[in-house]
């Protein structure tokens, strides 16, 4: 008789056989499904909530993957959506990686993304291109600092969602307090779908509410989702969880409210409608719990994934026109006969080239058609496409509206819109790129290394739009620009891999902001007389701050003062102004400049002229109401309750603002802001301070007055810098 040790191995060897026939029969048969039957989802949370553990299992029950692996790679394989060598090593997502799998009918186009906020831009791409999203949350860590981040994000290109509460199984895990911080912090109007049967070590199963049957997780890996009756001692929670969800949905969707207020009674049918159309219209979030690590609660998510988000019909996209930006509503169906139009919304360097990811929006992409770069004007022919999973590909033929694909082999920048070449020129709408807030210098140990450097450098930048690349003139360094300290050390990491080319980084240095506290007003004429025809241009109006931190431009004069033609030099003076800096040397932003009258000259005025006046003005008037700005992150800093009093002392030497702090399970968590010129090297500190077991988190929160000594300090040193680069120049005059 066999032992159970061979039962388990045959078992395992079984569901191995099959998941690798479902991935060669899905495969062939992904580019027939219609598009009502495709879903284009993100996975998307804090760092360390689950996301890609959970992604893992999706892979494994759709039949995408044959076995299942860890994230950091133990068995020196490593979760199929961490390819990176570094995302092994470190145990975290860097790159956001793209999927796609079936189930039960229904294709899913599955990206899943970073949590850390230093790659916060992956986040932004992906959700700009998705119709639905998952938002992941710790049962035990619940609503965290990115978890307001990926929430911002959402809205802000309007994903609709659904959360899965994860990590039930942890100590401490309770999804009836993470459901109220969705309610209290994120402001979410949401309820439970599911119940726990049994918590933290002995969480067990899980009750569906809207079926009122118990779904347990037998086999290898989980893959067998059984239903059974559901203990007595639930009933009473199953009922309360039920008129929760009725309720929920009651204040905001006009069908249940009529019938909750004429107390009829509301079939399960009717609420899955009403979930469905909240879902649609973000008005409300359904809950679903589990543990991806125990193999429990996947099924479920899968199922109702496919059930309450959206298919790219149900969502609206548009393009615009360049030159007047009329929004283009795009069609969605397949049958459509309009001409292709597509979005290039993440660019990776492979073996065959530059790796393109595409979502189509309309139309037909093939293998051979000629398309524009509505950018650049240039076209080209689509050589190869194909269906990624992970790193691996699929090469397809041709590609629909709804579809997400890699096209290989073709030249373009993330954010690039590509349309059929014989078509009208439209532009998707761009994603939102934050600016850098930390800058260190690079260069290469070995000299001999300066091409594969260069290299590097230019492949990052165009991969990546919140890396920069700037030279400094005067100290003659090389200096990149990133979201953080992590983000910057894993491309210094990556050139030294990828390029074998070893490289040394001096220390962060913060971007800083100049902008205005008042109202100034200005009257600034530019005249210039050396014989022959000379400039002349005059502009009048204020300078105003703008609270929404960014540039505006207005133009309120009257009777033709100053011709239209000559406010594009204006703006672009200002704008260089503004981009070099006038006080310190960094960026000007958060201000409105308005023009309200000027004159200008017939024989003498230019665009050059108006430009000049622009440029001068501002270096004439923004130091006189001007202030300073440094960068202020947000943190969350999580350690043991019996280091509170170092960690709290440390942090206020580091002009710490504090929020808050909860404490559960022997842990405190503090929230607070902190300038990040002071955080440098607060990891080292902070496991000093609590033995290795403390940990953070730290996104960008604002931009802040600095303090006026500091600010004096930068004024003057920019001040001696510019000064010595006058000296050297008017020195190389003479000579």
């Amino acid at each position: 008789m066999p032992s159970k040790r061979h039962c388990l191995l045959a078992t395992r060897h079984a569901t191995r056989t099959m998941a690798q026939e479902r991935t060669v029969m899905d495969e062939e048969r992904m580019n027939n499904i219609a598009v009502e039957n495709i879903r284009n989802i993100g996975i998307s949370a804090h760092v360390d909530s689950g996301k890609t553990t959970v992604t893992e299992r999706l892979l494994y029950y759709t039949g995408r993957i044959s076995e299942i692996h860890d994230v950091k790679g133990k068995s020196g394989v490593g979760a199929k959506m961490d390819s990176m060598e570094l995302e092994k090593q470190r145990g975290i997502t860097i790159k956001s990686a793209a999927t796609c799998m079936e189930w039960k009918g229904t294709r899913l186009n599955l990206i899943d993304t970073p949590g850390h906020v230093d790659f916060t831009i992956e986040v932004e791409r992906a959700l700009r291109v998705l119709d639905g999203a998952v938002l992941v949350l710790c049962a035990s860590g619940g609503v965290q600092s990115q978890t307001f981040t990926v929430n911002k994000q959402m809205k802000r290109y309007d994903v609709p969602f659904l959360s899965f509460i994860n990590k039930l199984d942890r100590q401490g895990g309770c999804p009836y307090t993470v459901l109220q911080q969705m309610r209290q912090r994120l402001m979410l109007n949401a309820a439970l779908l599911q119940i726990p049967i049994g918590a933290e070590k002995e969480f067990e199963a899980i009750i569906d509410v809207l079926e009122g049957k118990a779904q347990y997780f037998e086999g290898y890996g989980g893959e067998k989702m059984v239903e059974k009756s559901f203990p007595v001692s639930y009933e009473e929670e199953l009922i309360k969880r039920r008129q929760e969800i009725v309720e929920c949905l009651s204040n905001v969707d006009e069908e249940i409210g009529e019938m909750y207020l004429m107390e009829e009674d509301i079939s399960n049918d009717q609420i899955r409608a009403g979930i469905k159309r909240t879902v649609l219209d973000r008005t409300f979030t359904p809950v679903l719990i589990g543990s991806a690590l125990k193999n429990k609660g996947i099924q479920p998510l899968l199922n109702y994934v496919t059930e309450f988000l959206p298919n790219p019909t149900q969502v609206k996209n548009y393009a615009l026109r360049p030159e007047t930006e009329e929004k283009v509503l795009m069609d969605p169906t397949r049958t459509s006969k309009n001409s292709a139009c597509a979005l290039a919304f993440k660019l990776e360097q492979s073996q065959f080239g530059q790796l393109t990811y595409m979502r189509v929006y309309q139309g037909c992409l093939k293998r051979g058609l000629m398309l524009k770069n509505t950018r650049t004007g240039k076209v080209q022919r689509v050589p190869r496409l194909a269906i990624m999973n992970s790193n691996d590909q699929q090469e397809i033929n041709e590609a629909y509206a709804g579809d997400i694909v890699a096209m290989i082999g073709v030249d373009c920048s993330s954010g690039d819109s590509f349309v059929a070449a014989d078509a009208e020129e439209l532009s998707m709408e761009s994603i939102f790129v934050p600016d850098p807030v930390v800058t260190v210098c690079i260069k290469p140990t070995d000299k001999t290394k300066d091409d594969a450097f260069s290299k590097a450098l230019n492949r990052f930048q165009k991969e990546d739009p919140t890396f920069t690349v700037q030279f400094d003139h005067e100290s003659k360094d090389m200096l990149i620009k990133g979201m953080g300290e992590l983000h910057l050390e894993i491309y210094a990491e990556r050139i030294r891999r990828e390029y074998n080319c070893p490289v040394t980084t001096g220390q962060p240095k913060v971007n800083y902001r100049e902008s205005i506290t008042e109202t100034v007003r200005f009257d600034h004429t530019y005249k210039k007389q050396s014989g022959g025809r000379g400039q002349y241009g005059r502009i009048e109006g204020r300078i105003e701050v703008n609270t929404d931190n960014e540039f505006d431009f207005v133009n309120t004069t009257k009777g033709g003062v100053i011709p239209k033609n000559y406010f594009t030099g204006i703006k672009k003076g200002i704008e260089q102004a503004m981009q070099e800096g006038i006080m310190t040397g960094h960026p000007i932003t958060g201000i409105r400049v308005i023009i309200e009258a000027g004159a200008y000259h017939e024989v003498d005025s230019s665009d050059l002229a108006f430009n000049r006046a622009g440029y001068f003005m501002m270096i004439e008037h923004i130091p006189k109401v001007g202030v300073i700005l440094e960068p202020f992150m947000e943190l969350e800093v999580n350690f043991p309750q019996m280091f509170t009093a170092d960690v709290e002392q440390g942090l206020l030497k580091r002009r710490a603002d504090f929020k808050g702090t909860t404490m559960k399970d022997g842990y405190s968590t503090i929230s607070t802001t902190a300038p990040l010129a002071d955080m440098f090297g607060y990891m080292s500190e902070l496991r000093s301070q609590t033995q290795g077991k403390g940990e953070y988190t730290m996104e960008f929160d604002s931009y802040r007055p600095l303090a006026l000594n500091e600010a004096d300090d930068l004024r003057a040193a920019y001040l001696e810098r510019t000064q010595t680069k006058s000296l050297k120049g008017s020195s190389k005059k003479k000579k």
